[in-house]
């Protein structure tokens, strides 16, 4: 029992059979004669050691009273000698030991007995090598066991030296500096000390405050920040130990651990003091307030901002704040130390979850994450390693990354499940999801991940809770708000490899709509660029960690996450130079590092020797080019059509801007850093254009600019040459990338300042990922050409597809291995009994390229030309004799003999179904396009007999469909591809024909024979038997022959404007793929610039589409279309050449063709319908420039006749024709009027006149004539309002959102126009298709309130001020429009392609500089297009080019060009009210019959690519097209 004070007077009883004290030496003195401290210590010394040996029970307690006098004598306590003071607190506690509880003292000796004991005993106890260190010892354990410590908590006033007792002892466990080296406290110190504290704790009444800050403050020795001050009332008493700042802590500290022992020992009463506590910090915060209130009047000005984060309701101020930071990161710790003292805390702060304050909401938010998570004052864990460069990458049954040495402090750890002890403020926790505050939000999406990773602090969360808080994490990805959208993705990059897959991929991969995953790989097409910043690297990351388990085959991993690289690659898409920078840097970092393999293994177990640091298991091998070409190959396996055609662009941006980078080393080194002998103003001119060239491909192309110029300026020729290095075919990986990496450190060493360093070297770095050849290395064709003949993990069918590429692109690069490659082809050459390699096709197409452009490297021996020759005679696919037939064509030396000797063997017993009648037909087709004079008449005669008599004209298996059936098969029977090639034989004949004279008469037959194919949709046959399915694969061929054809002037020429109209409708095909693959075409020649400017035309026929993918795609092509031609016509403005208005004359076209299309009809419902054609045509060409050409041209084409099917010259009345143009020119004024008033835009009347082409329109002779033509209204009364109705309804379906709840900025999904579907589809039509009447009676017009004035036919006149719509964007346009004729037409759009951009050939000085080679949008948003566009000549400096590039990766001769769609132009809505109503609803118009289209469930069998050649794109016509659907 501890004893208590008693009264000096007090008698005791005596009790003789009791020994007393035996010592009776004097401890007291006369003041001037003092004991010797010798004798007093040795006098004290025997006293204690008498004393230690005694039992409280057992002694006369009568005989102390005498000792116990003399050693409260203030001469023993307050002695100079440490020793004696020492002594003496020995004994004084030994007798409060055997006095007890009864202690012989009075308050004030007892005072003075702790006043030594707090002062000199328990601080020297933080010296273990002080000479009386065991006697502080004992008088701790003393009082901590005797409990002789309470009678500090009787005396009165006893908080000051209370608290004085909690600060020494954690002082003295805390601050170890006295510690001399090899030792440390006694074992005992601790355990006593705490147990001292928690004795005082449970028999206080109330303890000081300044006790509680000092418990407390031991709690933030976990936070290395905690440098000064710690959190409470009095900062004076923070107690912070500065190493434990950088240490990582193997243990809690003593401090932290006796504190906690505390807190968990009288949690009750530590619950009661830490309530109080946290109760205090509120109200002081609180009394801090701003008093802030808001202005009644004053306005919003936040642009972008939440409201809800402006905090309007007089919180704590700043200062305020801080303390709540401070004491909100106590209580995180003192859950992870002792939850129980809490019980007081959690409602409190539960309250502040709802407070109005937002900051206040934060904190709490921000708290009880971590809390739930079990993350300490000292913060979050670190975010795990996921390093995508590692090698061999992690792996899911990998223990090592859950054996992670965790700093002890930071390591999460929940002693209990906070869901489970305080369910309601959980419940109302997880409702911060829906805060108003944007911020608030954000801190909510950081702790539920950190919840997730942690597991809840380790208590572990029930599968339910845990799926919920997945779904509500992928919620916070779509936020309406970016902060929270990037706090989101910030969660996420958090999260191991192992929880990716086993927690967030529970909710689906990156492919499954609506999925976590799905939803994080949809912020890489964010509307603001930092949440793009952010999503795109943890996305890619991903992936390069989880490639090992994808290459291994894991197929959990493989549906969760191989689709990452397609919704990386295909940003692109979004035409943002940011994006397009960010990817480059993404690829070359993430998906496919430059450093790996690394060097080094990731970790030393792994190494086994290896330099490379492979582990077999995965990948098998040590060499680090085929490891890293493996990669490159899982990542083009798993790629889908559009991001393989991004990857394959982005790869063949280096050999096109290697001229220029050239050019523009060679005029830096001209430049000489500024100082030059001659042409000084040259060079700088020079350098100048190349300089905004490359500048024009940044996002700040001043910055570039600036730094490009500054890298000229510093003149260092061995960066010139490790650029060099870079770009050259010959250059091996290694020698790449420690090019790049030499560069970066001398642009560091010789730039002046860091900034300009760093900038420099992004700049280059941008610049050094373009025209790097690190995919197309030479390094890699090795174990490219491995993987084709082993297809491991399936990557046969990526390699042969890279090395296609290889070899169009940089054919340079396989000069190392052509041999290699010719070797193998000659080894594998087929025979009448034995069929070649299915991967042969590809090394023919590879060899075939590459001598093309070196015909000297292939060898030139007779077995190499006779393994040819049999592949021309017995290859397969027929594709293999073609490439076949193109080498022997390139590569041999006596190209006539081998021609007519090859030409007779494929015709020596010809006959179908003979052998190898295919691959004989692929080669005379061939012949006829490389050698027509080779052959002579004789052999051509032969061979066209052959293809026409005895494959076209024949049906050996009659259909026993309808004659009516037409449908799409995936797969081609060898009739269809013996139909196919005898098709091209002919085409390909008058193709290489050279006599224009003679031409029209040889090509008449063919151009026939088209034009059958198209209207009769493929029938050729009389018994009209041919297959369904033969059908369609000839129609579509014959459409894409008749394009083919027309890339020539002097072919263009033979189609009539009538075969035109019939080869349009093929754009309306019943069958989506015909459709596609037309289409498809069509945009690859008219990106080249190859067609004339009618073809334009065709495109805006897909405005009744159905396919919303494709109707998209057409969209977007256009659009971006539209805008290069009006960059080129702004380049061109002040200049001597000739307006460039293709886009826009295309209206004059489009009314000639619908005026002509099988479904016009002059009925009301009829022309509304039609009108969608013309709202298709300005929603995607139109805009406030060129709005009034357009509607002048429109409305010139009510001036002229019909040119196609009545004579020019004839005074007759109008003819039905002439009445089709006029309803359309109505028709197109009246929609461009309508969609004038929607945009509020101003019609200005055009100073000049616009000829029409005089192929399609004549002018009307009679003059008087003419006149009643342009006054007379040829619309039915309703057609007005309904066009207007229509509009209206088409411009808000077509708005992002329409329709939808907007899930989160950038999300493309609910931002989607309205499906084309919804619109009545146009039949497709050929000339043996007629349009049937309608038998239903004819609809009641639409009636209006107040009718709308009509607009008049004649040529607008200037409109009155007042009657003008205000509108700042409309110019009066200012041009001349010379009148020309169709022929003058085509020869300027000819002209005009030859201004914009020149043709792609070989050298240097006509090589293609693209700022973007694809430039798309896969949404039907409109995005900006890039303005700046370069283009390099030579040493002539750079000009400015109009065009992009496209090239598709998995078929090149199916290549389609996307381009950027325009960025709209911006417009404010009229206000003006409309004068009529609503017009009555328009019942849809219900669609045409249409052939219904059959699939095949077969596959398509895989196709051969073609060489880049005259005929690079026949072979797609055996293969089927994008499925549109």
């Amino acid at each position: 029992m501890a004893p208590r004070t008693a009264p000096a007077a007090t008698e005791v009883e005596e009790s003789h059979s009791m020994p007393g004290l035996q010592f009776n030496q004097p401890l007291s003195w006369r003041a001037g004669k003092p004991i010797a401290v010798a004798d007093l210590l040795r006098r004290l010394q025997a006293l204690s050691k008498e004393m230690q040996g005694m039992d409280q029970e057992q002694i006369e307690r009568e005989s102390f009273t005498k000792v116990a006098k003399e050693l409260v004598n203030p001469n023993l306590l307050t002695h100079k000698d440490k020793g004696v003071k020492a002594l003496t607190a020995c004994c004084l506690v030994d007798i409060l030991r055997l006095c007890a509880p009864d202690a012989p003292f009075t308050g004030q000796q007892l005072r003075d007995i702790f006043n030594l004991i707090i002062t000199q005993i328990l601080p020297a106890l933080a010296d273990p090598s002080h000479a009386y260190n065991h006697q502080h010892i004992y008088v701790l354990n003393s009082l901590a066991v005797v409990k002789s410590i309470i009678l500090l908590a009787e005396l009165p006033n006893a908080d000051t030296p209370i608290t004085n007792v909690f600060k020494i002892c954690f002082d003295v466990l805390a601050s170890p500096a006295k510690i001399s080296e090899g030792e440390g406290l006694h074992r005992t110190v601790e355990s006593d000390m705490t147990a001292m504290l928690v004795c005082l704790v449970d028999e206080t009444q109330a303890l000081p405050s300044d006790a509680v800050d000092i418990i407390v403050a031991q709690f933030l020795r976990t936070d290395p920040k905690a440098v000064s001050g710690t959190s409470g009332r009095n900062k004076k008493n923070g107690i912070v130990d500065e190493k434990q700042s950088t240490l990582v802590l193997r243990q809690l500290p003593p401090a932290y651990n006796m504190a906690k022992y505390i807190c968990n020992a009288c949690s009750e009463n530590m619950a009661r003091y830490f309530g109080q506590y946290f109760n205090d910090i509120v109200i002081d915060a609180s009394q801090m307030s701003t008093h802030k209130v808001p202005s009644k009047n004053k306005k919003r000005h936040s642009d972008g901002v939440d409201d809800s984060d402006d905090d309007h309701s007089g919180g704590p101020n700043e200062e305020g704040i801080s303390d709540l930071r401070k004491v909100h990161g106590l209580l995180r710790e003192l859950w992870r130390a002792c939850p129980g003292v809490l019980r007081n805390v959690i409602p409190q702060l539960e309250a502040e979850l709802s407070a109005e304050n937002m900051q206040l909401r934060l904190l709490a938010t921000e708290t009880f994450g971590d809390i739930i998570a079990g993350i300490g004052a000292a913060g979050p864990p670190p975010p795990p390693n996921m390093d995508p460069a590692a090698y061999p990458s992690d792996a899911l049954a990998d223990p090592s990354e859950n054996t992670t040495s965790l700093n002890l402090v930071t390591k999460p750890s929940s002693p209990q499940s906070f869901p489970s002890t305080h369910p309601q403020a959980y419940a109302n926790y997880l409702g911060r999801r829906l805060d108003k505050s944007a911020v608030v939000r954000a801190a909510w999406t950081t702790g539920i991940g950190r919840i997730l990773t942690t597991s809840a602090g380790g208590a572990g969360l029930s599968q339910q809770e845990e799926d919920r808080l997945i779904a509500d994490l992928g919620r916070t990805l779509g936020d309406s708000d970016d902060k929270v959208r990037i706090a989101a993705v910030r969660v996420v990059s958090n999260f191991s490899f192992r929880d990716v897959v086993h927690k967030l991929g529970r909710s689906g991969g990156v492919d499954e709509s609506g999925s976590v995953l799905a939803t994080l790989a949809e912020r890489v097409k964010d509307l603001k660029q930092p949440v793009r910043a952010e999503a795109m690297p943890v996305l890619a990351r991903i992936w390069g960690v989880a490639v090992g388990e994808i290459s291994d085959g894991n197929e959990q991993v493989c549906a969760l996450l191989k689709g990452i690289p397609s919704k990386i690659l295909n940003t692109h898409y979004t035409n943002d130079l940011e994006v397009m920078a960010l990817l480059d840097h993404i690829f070359f970092e993430q998906l496919l590092p430059l450093n790996y393999p690394p060097t080094k293994a990731k970790n030393p177990k792994m190494t086994n020797g290896s330099s490379q640091g492979a582990k077999e298991s995965q990948g098998g091998t040590t060499d680090p080019d085929k490891i890293r070409t493996e990669r490159i190959l899982l990542l083009i396996r798993d790629l889908d059509e559009r991001a393989k055609k991004v990857f394959y662009i982005n790869q063949s941006r280096a050999p096109k801007l290697a001229p220029y980078v050239t050019a523009f080393l060679e005029r830096c080194e001209e430049y000489n850093g500024g100082v030059m002998d001659q042409n000084e103003a040259q060079i700088k001119a020079h350098l100048t254009k190349l300089i905004q060239t490359f500048a024009g491909r940044f996002a700040n192309s001043q910055q570039a600019s600036a730094d490009l110029w500054k890298f000229a300026k510093m003149h260092d020729r061995r960066s010139y040459q490790l650029i060099r290095f870079c770009m050259k075919p010959d250059t091996d990986y290694r020698t790449i990338i420690k090019a790049i990496r030499e560069l970066t450190k001398r642009i560091v060493e010789i730039a002046p300042s860091t900034t300009v360093s760093n900038s420099l070297v992004e700049t280059l770095t941008s610049l050094l990922y373009q025209i790097s050849l690190v995919v197309y290395n030479k390094s890699h064709v090795p174990a490219i050409m491995e993987y084709t003949r082993t297809d491991d993990k399936s990557l046969a069918a990526a390699a042969l597809e890279l090395l296609r590429q290889i070899s169009s692109r940089t054919p340079e690069v396989l000069k190392a291995h052509v041999q290699a490659i010719c070797k193998t082809l000659q080894d594998e050459a087929p025979t009448a009994k034995k069929a070649n390699d299915a991967g042969a096709v590809d090394n023919l197409k590879a060899c075939a390229s590459f001598a093309s452009k070196y015909p000297k490297e292939i060898p030139q021996d007779p077995k190499f030309r006779q393994a040819m020759t049999s592949f021309a005679l017995h290859g397969f696919p027929a594709e293999a004799a073609k490439y076949a037939v193109s080498i022997i064509w390139a590569a041999s030396e006596k190209k006539e003999m081998l021609v007519r000797d090859l030409v007779q063997q494929c015709l020596k017993g010809f006959q179908y179904g003979g052998e190898g009648f295919l691959s004989r037909l692929a080669a005379l087709s061939q012949l006829m396009l490389l050698a027509p004079h080779e052959i002579g008449q004789d052999s051509t005669d032969a061979i066209m007999d052959a293809a026409i008599k005895q494959i076209l004209t024949q049906v050996r298996e009659p259909s026993k469909k309808a004659a009516d059936a037409y449908e799409w098969s995936s797969s081609i029977d060898r009739e269809a591809l013996a139909k196919i090639w005898a098709l091209k034989i002919l085409v390909n004949r008058i193709r290489s024909y050279d006599d224009t004279e003679s031409l029209p008469a040889v090509a008449a037959p063919v151009y026939e024979l088209l034009s059958k194919l198209i209207e009769q949709q493929g029938e050729l046959s009389p018994a009209r038997d041919t297959p369904p399915s033969h059908k369609s694969r000839l129609r579509l061929l014959a459409a894409r022959l008749y394009l083919k054809l027309c890339t020539h002037k002097p072919h263009d020429a033979l189609l009539s404007a009538s075969a035109f109209n019939n080869l349009a409708v093929v754009a309306q095909d019943s069958i989506p793929e015909v459709r596609a693959g037309f289409l498809q075409r069509l945009k690859k020649y008219l990106h080249h610039q190859k067609l004339s400017q009618r073809f334009y035309t065709i495109p805006f026929l897909f405005a009744f589409e159905p396919s919303d993918q494709l109707r998209s795609d057409v969209t977007t092509w256009i659009k971006s279309r539209a805008a290069i031609f009006s960059n080129n016509r702004t380049q061109q403005t002040g200049s001597t050449s000739k307006v460039n208005t293709v886009m826009e004359s295309v209206i004059a076209r489009l009314i000639s063709l619908l005026a002509h299309h099988p479904d016009y009809a002059n009925e009301a419902e009829d022309l509304i319908d039609l009108s969608r054609y013309i709202i298709f045509y300005l929603q995607n060409v139109a805009t406030v420039d060129n709005l009034s050409l357009i509607y002048h041209i429109a409305q010139r084409v009510k001036a002229c006749r019909d040119a196609i099917t009545s004579t020019p010259a004839s005074d007759a009345p109008p003819t039905e024709a002439d009445d089709r143009l006029y309803h359309l020119s109505d028709l197109a004024q009246i929609t461009v009027r309508r969609y004038e008033d929607t945009h509020n835009w101003t019609i200005q009347t055009l100073p000049g006149k616009v000829r029409l082409p005089s192929s399609l329109f004549s002018e009307i002779k009679s003059h008087s004539e003419a006149q009643r033509i342009a006054e007379h209204n040829y619309l039915p009364e309703e057609v007005e309002a309904g066009v207007e109705h229509l509009l209206k309804a088409t411009l808000r379906a077509s708005r992002p959102g329409h329709g939808k709840k907007r899930k989160s900025e950038g999300d493309s999904e609910g931002r989607e126009a309205k499906k084309a579907k919804s619109l009545p589809v146009r039949k497709a039509a050929g000339a043996a298709t007629t349009k049937e009447k309608k038998a239903t009676p004819k609809k009641t017009a639409m009636k209006t309130k107040t009718p709308s004035k009509t607009k008049k036919t004649t040529e607008p006149k200037e409109p009155d001020s007042g009657e003008r719509r205000r509108s700042g964007r409309a110019k009066p346009v200012e041009k001349n429009y010379v009148e020309r004729d169709s022929e003058e037409d085509d020869e300027e759009m000819y002209m005009d392609a030859a201004a914009d951009e020149e043709p792609e050939t070989d050298s240097a000085a006509d090589a293609q500089v693209d700022k973007s080679d694809i430039e798309t949008e896969d949404t039907n948003e409109e995005v900006p297009t890039n303005q700046a566009q370069g283009k390099a000549k030579g040493d002539e400096g750079v000009d400015e080019e109009s065009d992009k590039e496209v090239e598709k990766g998995t078929a090149p001769e199916e290549e389609e060009e996307e381009e950027p769609a325009p960025k709209p132009t911006p417009t404010s809505r009229s206000k003006r009210k409309t004068t009529t109503s609503p017009p009555s609803k328009t019942k849809s118009r219900p669609a045409r019959s249409r052939p219904k289209a059959t699939r095949s469930k077969t596959t398509t069998r895989a196709k051969a690519k073609q060489m880049p050649s005259d005929d690079d794109d026949d072979d797609d016509e055996l293969s089927d097209p994008p499925d549109s659907e």
